[in-house]
């Protein structure tokens, strides 16, 4: 059965919405985000400090579309607000292993033993920092500071090794304060 759903968002104290042929731009204390909701049936709208998203005579599938939408721009609200935060460790038993960062290029040398430097180029709008053996990863939206922290953890993947011996590598342990066991 179609039926006509609304969804209403509270946008918090000192953040701005502004919205411009579906790229919803959001400013807030630690930043500023933007992302593309292009969907040809679902309206966004800003009244009254509140986004509203509304769609007429919604299918299932645009119902959950609505639903992601919603989640997604929670998110982003979040993000502005206080930044999402990933922790790294890095555990290195065989070989010491060396992690800098300069000019937004993430690099480990002597990754158990290898001559040649791993090198990542960390993207823009996400911030990298080293203190000792833990890796932080911040960024105003969380798909970004996910994907940095998962690419700088697939830069030390071990191949033809057993990985109950060689456990040498980084880690992620906290996923925006969700401890990974």
């Amino acid at each position: 059965m179609k039926e006509d759903l609304k969804e209403t968002i509270a946008v918090p104290e000192g953040v701005a919405v502004n919205i411009e042929d579906s790229m919803l731009k959001i400013k807030g204390s630690e930043g500023d985000v933007e992302r593309m909701f292009d969907h040809p049936r679902i309206k966004m709208d800003v009244k009254d400090g509140s986004l509203i998203l509304s769609v007429s005579k919604a299918t299932k599938r645009e119902k959950k579309m609505l639903k992601t939408y919603t989640a997604h721009i929670n998110n982003l609200l979040k993000g502005v607000k206080e930044k999402f935060l990933y922790k790294l460790k890095i555990c290195s038993s065989h070989f010491p292993m060396n992690v800098s960062i300069s000019n937004n290029k993430f690099v480990v040398k002597n990754f158990l033993g290898e001559k040649s430097p791993r090198e990542l180029i960390v993207k823009p709008g996400v911030d990298v920092k080293i203190n000792g053996d833990i890796i932080e990863v911040s960024s105003c939206a969380k798909e970004k500071a996910g994907n940095v922290a998962s690419d700088i953890e697939l830069l030390t993947k071990k191949t033809g090794k057993d990985v109950r011996i060689f456990q040498d590598g980084i880690y992620i342990i906290d996923k925006g304060g969700k401890l990974i066991s």
